[in-house]
């Protein structure tokens, strides 16, 4: 099971920002460990809603199927989410026609009176007394367990919608007994007597579908029976698995199971199981308390499913668990995990159902402190206040020993009626992860350039992180450079980060990374040039200097330049290693290029503009002779088309033409030749056609005259 890391809600720096990539990978390293041990497991919230109404989508005002369209309403039901009346229309209707229907199936007519019975839709009563007899005979000739788990829930259904209609079992002793033959040994059952394999939800369906044959008997059923069913539940619990942080689970092993099938809908599956048996047996189911908590660890520890039918089993399981028969769980939890020693942050705690009611009387009591990475343990034994008007349980002020770092609180919950000791689990101790934050105060901090020979300190400079440096320092071969500080927690004890490194960068943009020791209370690096020469590929020139500190629970984590350093190195021999290349920034090889300006060349001077007007009258000279020589030669329009298909055509083969002179005025005055070019290419397809079929048809007219 995966929690997200409570280390994660720390509160920033004041340099977070800059540093949040390299901080972090290793503090997730160094509090993996802590966090498997204890998690918090907190009651649905407002993610569960938002979830469903972004998982489950009717589209065009309706669900694929009833059995989906159920798993939406009772997921909006739990939830308080108001989404029926968008549905119901077309929804009811469907009901209505699947109870109608003499040819639905089973598994149909158990989907349309679940969805029924929420939506409350108008039904026939006579329709329903004509289900039951047909629903009556599958519960007596019925041969594998889904048979049995529709035709009996089906009935149930209808005997809370109607009180007229006969739903009551005669022989429901026998019918309880073929259902208990699908049990096994280990607390599963099987799908039916010819499937070996058996499996964890079925047990689940199986005991549902028990309690509605003891809710539809005419008759009490035989108290042997019940204990036996008893028993199965008893060895079905003790198959439970475990994760360290107390949450339990049911596995489901059958390789060619029905269904979406898993640890959680197995588990969903008996937890609906078990409170609908113990719904309806006379006597108390004795499951242990811890037991039925760590299955609602468990649910809630799964998060926010990603898909519909897995948000379902969880919601329906948790429903559940709210108010059954056998124990309603108690979770603990915290609206904060991180609490700041520099802001006082109280500590304070919810103590909720699943679902996130309000939990009966109690006190919640402080048991012990647990430090991360040691074995010392603070007995506290203290009890928290309780805040009527927020509902929280609060401590005034955490132990004057605590101090920053990583924290496991032990919680106990205690009941203050006794009667509701048999009624809620509360599981005992309740161990969390906490994480005390706070500013660290860094001191003593001061950089130097020493020689290699007596190690006296040639340059010492100061340094102050609350502010800004600048230092320059200039260094050979021969010498070193010493970086010292020490830093104190709010307590005043000595403080070690997570990370602490001192980068130099070389003006080529090489880097070079040192881990910066400690000593006892200080911190100190001593960086030895004449070892460090072939690291540093004999660069001399300058180097920027660069401090990282950082931790998950230090509040004013930093990365600090410092300043810089002119290193001077000797020459590199002929072999030394070479900087290796540096990465090619993405942005400049697929990044928006330097943009191209091209200066077009200057126009040439024109012609004087009466000599333009002179040569165009010369251009239409030949024009007007064109008109002068049609009339000449007595053309006329005795041969223009009558019939209006090809007088059509023949219009738009003139009107083309007429269209490509103007293109040769528009290349003369504006367009450019390619302009000229696309728009002839253009009408020249067009004109080609309608040229054809008038010349074609002024041909075939012509024929026929020569004919005749």
């Amino acid at each position: 099971m995966i929690h997200t890391p409570l280390w994660a809600n720390s509160p920033p720096s004041h340099r977070i920002t800059r540093m949040a990539k390299v901080l972090g990978f290793v503090v997730l390293l160094a509090l993996s460990a802590l966090i498997c041990e204890a998690a918090t497991f907190k009651p649905i919230s407002d993610s569960h809603r938002s979830a469903a109404l972004e998982l489950f989508t009717p589209t065009h005002g309706s669900f694929s199927s009833l059995e989906e369209t159920y798993e939406a309403l009772r997921t909006f039901e739990v939830l308080g989410i108001e989404k029926q009346a968008d549905i119901r229309a077309s929804t009811c209707a469907s009901v209505v026609d699947t109870l109608s229907s003499s040819s639905s199936a089973l598994k149909d007519l158990f989907q349309a009176l679940r969805v029924n019975g929420i939506l409350k839709c108008e039904l026939n009563k006579k329709a329903l007394a004509g289900i039951a007899p047909r629903l009556k005979d599958a519960v007596n000739s019925a041969s594998s367990l889904l048979d049995y788990y529709y035709s009996v829930g089906s009935l149930v259904l209808i005997k809370g919608l109607s009180s007229i209609v006969e739903v009551h079992l005669e022989s429901a002793d026998s019918v309880f007994r073929a259902i208990k033959a699908f049990s096994q040994s280990d607390g599963r059952w099987r799908y039916s007597s010819s499937n070996p394999e058996s499996s964890t939800y079925a047990a689940g369906i199986a005991l549902e579908s028990l309690a509605g044959i003891i809710s539809l008997a005419s008759s009490e059923i035989d108290q042997s029976l019940i204990s036996m069913v008893k028993d199965n539940i008893s060895k079905l619990f003790d198959g439970l698995e475990k994760f360290d942080d107390g949450a339990y689970y049911f596995d489901e092993k059958l390789v060619d199971a029905h269904g979406h099938q898993g640890p959680l809908s197995a588990s969903s599956a008996v937890v609906r199981g078990i409170t609908a048996f113990a719904a309806v047996s006379a006597e108390k189911l004795n499951l242990p308390g811890d037991k039925i908590l760590g299955l609602a660890r468990f649910l809630l520890g799964a998060g926010v499913p990603g898909n519909a039918k897995d948000l379902y089993y969880q919601i329906d399981a948790l429903a559940s668990l709210e108010n059954n028969r056998v124990s309603i769980p108690l979770v603990l939890s915290l609206p904060a995990s991180v609490l700041s020693l520099t802001r006082k942050n109280q500590l304070k705690v919810n103590v909720n159902t699943v679902l996130g009611s309000a939990a009966p009387s109690l006190t919640v009591k402080l048991k012990q402190i647990f430090s991360s990475g040691s074995k010392d343990t603070s007995v506290i034994d203290q009890d928290l206040k309780f805040d009527h008007k927020n509902a929280v349980h609060y401590l005034d002020a955490l132990p004057k020993d605590i101090d920053v770092g990583s924290y496991i609180f032990s919680f106990e919950v205690l009941l203050h009626d006794s009667d509701h000791k048999t009624i809620y689990a509360t599981g005992g101790r309740t161990k969390v992860p906490i994480y005390i934050t706070g500013a660290i105060k860094v001191d003593n901090a001061e950089i130097a350039v020493l020689d290699n020979d007596i190690g006296n300190a040639e340059t010492q400079k100061k340094l102050d992180f609350a502010g800004e440096n600048a230092i320059s320092l200039s260094a050979n071969h021969l010498q070193k450079l010493r970086l010292s500080f020490q830093l104190t927690s709010p307590l005043g004890h000595s403080f070690k980060p997570h990370q602490a490194f001192l980068k130099l960068r070389h003006e080529s943009k090489v880097d070079h990374i040192f881990v910066v020791g400690n000593s006892g209370k200080q911190f100190e690096i001593i960086l030895d040039f004449l070892g460090l020469v072939e690291k540093f590929f004999y660069l001399s020139g300058r180097y920027d200097i660069q401090l990282t500190v950082g931790d998950a629970v230090m509040e004013n984590s930093f990365l600090q330049p410092l300043g810089s350093v002119e290193l001077d190195f000797p020459e590199p021999p002929e072999k030394a290693a070479r900087p290796p290349p540096q990465a090619v920034d993405p942005s400049s090889r697929f990044g928006p290029k330097a943009e191209i300006a091209h200066v077009f060349r200057v126009p040439e001077k024109r012609p004087p503009r009466d000599l333009s007007y002179a040569f165009l009258a010369l251009v239409l000279l030949p024009f007007l002779g064109f008109l002068v020589g049609l009339l000449r030669l007595h053309v006329n329009l005795k041969n223009f088309p009558t019939a209006s298909g090809p007088a059509m055509f023949a219009i738009l083969f003139h009107l083309l033409i007429a269209a490509v002179l103007s293109l040769y005025v528009l290349f003369w005055l504006q367009w450019n030749l390619f302009q000229t070019l696309r728009a002839l290419g253009f009408l020249g397809i067009f004109l080609l056609f309608v040229g054809h079929r008038t010349v074609s048809h002024l041909a075939s007219t012509s024929a026929k005259l020569k004919s005749a």
